[in-house]
């Protein structure tokens, strides 16, 4: 549930020239962390909570922002698609993602959709605080270790991998299909119907040329489409 703003580290609620942030993750855990973070820095953040896209986007039509920090991996509507509601709805309104993802792709869809600034969750702890203060004042920022590898794609001396022709859906659907998910749970998660997810398979396997799910996973596995723990 999207909550009010916290008091900020001063004690002020939405005092003048506080950066007023609102931090959208499905898991409270990681929402309740990136709080402390923020507020703990004593610069006077006026921190929001959102659990899904859709909580954000209610939030926001009632509480201008400067700043959305996006998760990307969200049931409902995905991280891209909210960004893209972000900057279409509120243009004065800045995204930074915080991904547990540390593949170059995902940071370039993410810029594509309308992000400032990306970084990676094992960073949170060292980056987040510069990430936001560069971001707010205009900037970009991108974690160091993703920097060069996104340089080496917008300037076309990286290898682009078969994946790049999948839909932000596609690669989705993708990524919790080489994690193991049943074709139901993915549809459930992401609010779709099975018939949807199965079409969205086939389309991957056309645009891959991959014959089987099998196939799907072991290309999957090699491109690092998978992460350590459970797919949210």
């Amino acid at each position: 549930m999207a909550t009010e703003p916290h008091a900020s580290a001063d004690g002020c609620e939405g005092g003048d020239g506080a950066l007023r942030i609102v931090v959208v993750d499905d898991h409270a855990v990681v929402r309740e962390g990136l709080v402390r973070i923020l507020e703990g820095t004593r610069r006077g953040f006026d921190v929001a909570e959102a659990s899904s896209g859709f909580q954000a986007l209610e939030w926001l039509r009632r509480h201008p922002a400067d700043l959305a920090i996006v998760d990307l991996s969200m049931p409902g509507m995905s991280g891209i698609d909210l960004i893209r509601r972000i900057r279409g709805e509120f243009p004065a309104t800045t995204v930074l993602v915080l991904s547990m993802h540390a593949e170059e792709q995902y940071a370039m869809r993410a810029f594509k959709a309308g992000a400032a600034g990306y970084v990676t969750k094992d960073r949170a702890g060292a980056e987040l605080v510069d990430a936001v203060i560069k971001v707010a004042r205009g900037g970009a920022y991108v974690t160091a270790s993703l920097a060069e590898r996104v340089v080496q794609q917008l300037n076309g001396t990286a290898e682009v991998p078969r994946h790049e022709r999948l839909s932000d859906r596609e690669l989705e659907v993708l990524r919790r299909i080489v994690a193991g998910e049943r074709l139901g749970d993915i549809a459930e998660t992401l609010h779709l119907s099975i018939k949807t997810i199965s079409t969205h398979k086939r389309r991957i396997q056309d645009k891959l040329g991959l014959p089987s799910t099998a196939a799907l996973v072991r290309y999957g596995m090699e491109q690092g489409l998978v992460v350590d723990g459970p797919v949210r």
